[in-house]
């Protein structure tokens, strides 16, 4: 009886709603896009499915600037998916563990972050990931042609200038990989 009085308390739905808000959206995510998601909360007595099709429709969802940096796991799988590698699971393993996201061992009691500052130590890590990454598993793609089947229009100018215009393959690649484009979702 009581988890059902929390479930269906107002600051519960503000709760899950501004949740959600922060992980997909921003940081600090827009009042007006978190008040919709807790009144879809309210009106359909917590349904989930529909809170996310709010969401997903929702205009501050689709915003040209990428607010949120890709948690590890995240970026490791962009760069796997990018290159069409599948990837070793002990190097993918080792690497989620040396920027701060081993796998299922999320930190107790709130797991793994959703906020950009929990993750921006870690820039360095990820330089040496996509550097050994570029020249171990990144020789055999065209970084421009990785740059346009992964980020397309949202490649910067600036981005593509220095993919194209690095000295070698793994550079150019390295370069891609730490782009803040793909760094950003």
């Amino acid at each position: 009886m009581a988890l059902l009085d929390l479930a269906h308390h107002p600051a519960t739905a503000r709760h899950i709603a501004t949740k959600l808000a922060r992980h997909f959206v921003a940081d600090d995510p827009p009042p007006a896009l978190v008040h919709r998601l807790t009144q879809c909360f309210l009106d359909t007595d917590g349904d989930l499915k529909e809170v996310t099709k709010v969401l997903v429709a929702a205009p501050e969802a689709w915003a040209p600037e990428q607010a949120k940096i890709k948690r590890p796991g995240e970026w490791i799988v962009t760069a796997l998916r990018a290159t069409g590698e599948t990837g070793e699971i002990g190097r993918i393993i080792q690497a989620g563990n040396l920027l701060g996201e081993p796998l299922w061992r999320p930190p107790a009691p709130k797991g793994f972050s959703d906020e950009n500052a929990a993750w921006l130590d870690g820039l360095a890590q990820r330089l040496d990931i996509a550097n050994t990454f570029a020249h171990r598993e990144g020789l055999a793609v065209e970084p421009a042609a990785v740059m346009d089947a992964a980020l397309g229009p949202l490649a910067s100018a600036e981005t593509r200038r220095a993919v194209v215009g690095a000295e070698s393959r793994p550079q150019a690649m390295t370069v891609l990989l730490m782009a803040s484009e793909f760094q950003r979702r």
